[in-house]
């Protein structure tokens, strides 16, 4: 009892040092190894490499490496055309363009920062442009890039299969209703938000154009999918298809990279990953020993005697994960916190799958909440405008996504129904 409350005061001190993550992460881990360890820190180190010894972490960095290829390239730009021209005929057709060409970007880079970037930079102009609401093209773009994290293929989720030892490819199914869902409810809300918008009449010769010069970019995400879903590729396999086609595209047929950008790509891919990875393996040595003491399961028989029932747990489990949101990651909570949450959702018969994508939707949401919202940061920097208002525009789109969470919560079958 008392070294865990040294560990927490010691834990608390660090984030009121604004410390980061890995570090916390590095002490925390040490101490734990240390203490409930045998006093052998050594032991760490072989944590760390049975963690990391795994293929499957394989498929991260060549997701951001297709994600760089595509966002340099012209897939993203090709992509956005086609969704313009069909959507052209509605009121704020625009505006559902854009949330459709998020989805679709989603769908084959896997992350929300690249989604949010790669579309902004081409619709944040038009949407100004042709005179929506500055704040309604603003909390659409931010909102709508979190789709990267809830359309597979996402990093967070192999993360989440990853450290919970649990199919990824069923993640993957498992968030195609939810995600489908979401992009819905949010185009249903740009419909009616831009309601007033004056429309453009659907001109079919254009839309078979831009059809034809996209359509490399739109059998991306079908080929990918498509292998994935058929179980022709695994994850990893996927990934390296992912890349492999980017490359093909963007070099050899559209050629809007050469050869010579590949190793620009390739550093900036090295860059993150590299962030990204020491707290990968650090996390997952700690998930290593906790689970050896049975730390979860000592935690859920002990929150099962404070919580009666499903409905409850669900409802905490939703305010909490939301609160996280708001000030870590998405990477560094799914590392920290599913291996020890899951086996007590689990004693309240909530299945694997089923938790994991509440996990998501509830981070998703953390990416567009102050006061850490990554999307939010990345806004403010990529279209120069004021955090305040910025935080001001993802309210609307913010009450769509609880909307879909409390569905997605309370409805098991929304995610988990496909993969009966």
């Amino acid at each position: 009892m008392t070294a865990g409350l040294i560990l927490f005061l010691i834990v608390m001190a660090l984030l009121l040092l604004r410390q980061s993550v890995i570090l916390i992460l590095f002490f925390v881990t040490g101490y734990i190894h240390l203490v409930y360890g045998d006093g052998r820190i050594d032991y760490l180190i072989d944590d760390i490499w049975t963690s990391v010894n795994r293929e499957v972490l394989l498929a991260i960095p060549m997701f951001i490496v297709a994600g760089n290829i595509m966002t340099r390239g012209s897939i993203a730009a090709r992509l956005v055309a086609i969704m313009r021209s069909a959507t052209q005929w509605l009121p704020g057709g625009l505006g559902v363009a854009t949330i459709l060409s998020c989805a679709v970007f989603a769908a084959i880079s896997g992350s929300s920062p690249v989604t949010l970037l790669a579309v902004g930079s081409i619709l944040y102009p038009a949407l100004i442009e042709q005179g929506y609401d500055r704040k309604y093209a603003l909390g659409a773009l931010t909102s709508g890039g979190t789709l990267g994290v809830l359309i597979p293929p996402s990093i967070p989720m192999i993360l989440y299969g990853i450290v919970v030892e649990h199919s990824i490819i069923d993640m993957f199914i498992a968030g195609i209703v939810p995600g489908l869902l979401l992009t819905v409810v949010l185009t249903g809300y740009s419909l009616f938000a831009n309601r007033q918008m004056p429309s453009i009449p659907f001109d079919g010769r254009k839309f078979l154009s831009v059809l034809r010069h996209g359509f490399l970019a739109m059998m991306m995400p079908v080929i990918l999918l498509g292998g994935i879903y058929s179980g022709y590729f695994s994850a990893t396999e996927a990934a390296a298809v992912s890349v492999g086609y980017a490359i093909i595209v963007e070099v050899f047929i559209h050629k809007e990279l050469g050869i010579a950008d590949l190793f620009g790509v390739a550093v900036d891919a090295a860059k993150l990953f590299g962030t990204l990875f020491p707290i990968i393996a650090v996390a997952l040595s700690l998930n290593l020993l906790l689970t050896a003491e049975q730390v979860p399961q000592d935690l859920a028989a002990w929150v099962g005697g404070l919580v009666e029932n499903r409905f409850m747990f669900l409802i905490l489990l939703n305010v909490f994960l939301l609160l996280v949101g708001c000030f870590i990651d998405i990477v560094s909570a799914i590392l920290m916190l599913a291996p020890i949450l899951l086996p007590i959702a689990m004693a309240y018969g909530i299945d694997p799958i089923h938790f994991g994508i509440i996990m998501v939707v509830n981070l998703e949401i953390g990416f567009i909440t102050p006061p850490m919202g990554l999307n939010l940061i990345i806004a403010m920097t990529a279209f120069k405008e004021n955090f305040l208002l910025i935080c001001r525009s993802v309210l609307p789109f913010i009450a769509m996504m609880l909307l879909v969470l409390i569905l997605v919560s309370w409805f098991p079958w929304i995610s988990i129904g496909i993969l009966n």
